[in-house]
């Protein structure tokens, strides 16, 4: 591995991807798979970006969601919007708030198992910056119950992704073609939750 390819800016064989840091915390070439699902585990949004931080992702993915809805001619949209610290900004709480969505965004990480802890009894208060008003809120009983949710709806897709269908790597090279092979395993995904739904 050359410098420039050390300093995560571009690969020899495919000049789109970058070296990101992983949850096991090692590296790896690739791009950054995002998803938006609903309570029922159906994919509303799918992209891949080679940007390794999550915090730009909300607009996009967002943007495409109610595309892909109104495209569908979905009239029932989300009421809440759920994501880990990775996903936190001031500018991202406010542009869930902007299109109708009540943001349930950590403003810190938690170890595996460790629980969202209790927040003091009252009213937040409002000379609080917006994210120690955003962390206060997920430790009420309220954002507390809401912010559990996240460990069902979204994480299990992943881990269906992966061990169901076996997609654990992109096999295609180039961003574009990235998207493209990410958007088909993502219907994948739905069509065959639609299908269980119905045989169930």
């Amino acid at each position: 591995m050359d410098r420039l390819e050390a300093e995560g800016r571009q690969a020899r064989t495919d000049p789109d991807s970058r070296i990101m840091k992983m949850s096991n915390k090692g590296f790896d070439q690739g791009g950054n798979a995002q998803i938006i699902v609903e309570e029922n585990q159906i994919i509303l949004s799918a992209d891949v970006t080679n940007q390794a931080s999550d915090m730009k992702q909300v607009e996009p993915v967002l943007e495409q969601m109610e595309s892909n809805l109104a495209a569908a001619g979905v009239e029932e949209k989300p009421q809440e919007f759920l994501a880990d610290a990775g996903y936190y900004s001031d500018s991202n709480v406010e542009f869930v708030q902007a299109h109708d969505l009540e943001p349930f965004i950590a403003t810190g990480k938690f170890k595996h198992g460790e629980s969202v802890p209790e927040s003091p009894r009252g009213r937040i208060p409002h000379h609080l910056s917006a994210k120690k008003r955003m962390g206060r809120k997920l430790r009420t009983q309220k954002g507390r119950a809401t912010y559990s949710r996240r460990k069902g709806q979204v994480e299990p897709v992943f881990g269906q992704i992966k061990a169901c269908q076996g997609f654990r790597q992109f096999l295609l090279r180039g961003l574009e073609k990235m998207q493209g092979e990410w958007t088909l395993v993502s219907l994948t995904h739905n069509l065959l939750k639609l299908f269980r739904f119905q045989t169930a």
